[in-house]
């Protein structure tokens, strides 16, 4: 009886396996994808990294500023001295807007050696950096902050109360090189802080002022340290 002869067993397509060019040319548009959108994943990560720090610097500026307001922060020292308004010669923000944000003619960038230098720890403890008990904390470096504080006034009388100009800076700033911070020829800093500020640790993550008042705080004292008020006329009146 005659067995029929086994026949090869032809391979299909489906179980057929790349060729070695098939999986270099696969590697090559892998590796071609991931080079084209490989700087966008960083900067999207950047971004977000230096927002989360600008948040924490914002929340570190609210508590000393509700620190200073509640009287557990000393008032800084340092005093930027406005010319009181006449109806001649009023403070607008238009007119004057140096007047309503951090000048640095009037207020310079912070150094090693600033007196009115505040350290945010980050367990919320704000002392003075030039304090010998005022200590950094290497493990956080980007949890901790810089603040620096000076009272924008027309006179020098308690009561009356100051705008307080505040900076925030990062704690691994550099004092052996130029700090930056806003010229405060424009109501809005030119650079966006994400983005301009992302990687440049001189430039302040935070820059902003609020009125500081009490109960004695007269309307003449707000209307010479913020501006003057307009009659029904248009015209600028004195502080009285």
């Amino acid at each position: 009886m005659m067995k029929p002869k086994p026949q090869p067993k032809k391979s299909s397509s489906s179980d057929a396996g790349f060729t070695i060019i098939e999986s270099l040319v696969g590697i090559v548009i892998v590796a071609i994808l991931l080079a084209a959108i490989a700087p966008v994943l960083v900067m999207s990560t950047a971004i977000r990294v230096q927002s989360r720090r600008i948040e924490k610097a914002t929340q570190a500026a609210n508590t000393f500023i509700d620190g200073i307001r509640t009287g557990s922060i000393a008032p800084p020292t340092k005093k930027v001295t406005l010319t009181a308004p006449t109806s001649t010669v009023s403070r607008t923000v238009t007119n004057n807007p140096g007047d309503y944000l951090i000048n640095i003619t009037q207020m310079p960038v912070p150094t090693a050696t600033d007196t009115d230098l505040y350290y945010f720890q980050k367990t919320g403890i704000i002392c003075k950096s030039s304090d010998s008990t005022c200590t950094k904390d290497s493990t956080s470096p980007f949890d901790e902050f810089y603040i620096q504080a000076a009272r924008i006034a027309v006179t020098d009388t308690p009561n009356d109360g100051y705008r307080l100009a505040i900076r925030v800076y990062q704690s691994t700033v550099n004092f052996n090189q130029t700090l930056l911070a806003s010229t405060g020829n424009s109501q809005k800093q030119l650079d966006s802080p994400v983005v301009a500020s992302m990687g440049n640790r001189q430039k302040p993550l935070v820059e902003r002022t609020v009125d500081i008042g009490n109960s004695s705080t007269t309307f003449q004292a707000l209307c010479s340290r913020l501006g003057m008020a307009k009659n029904s006329a248009g015209n600028n009146q004195n502080c009285q």
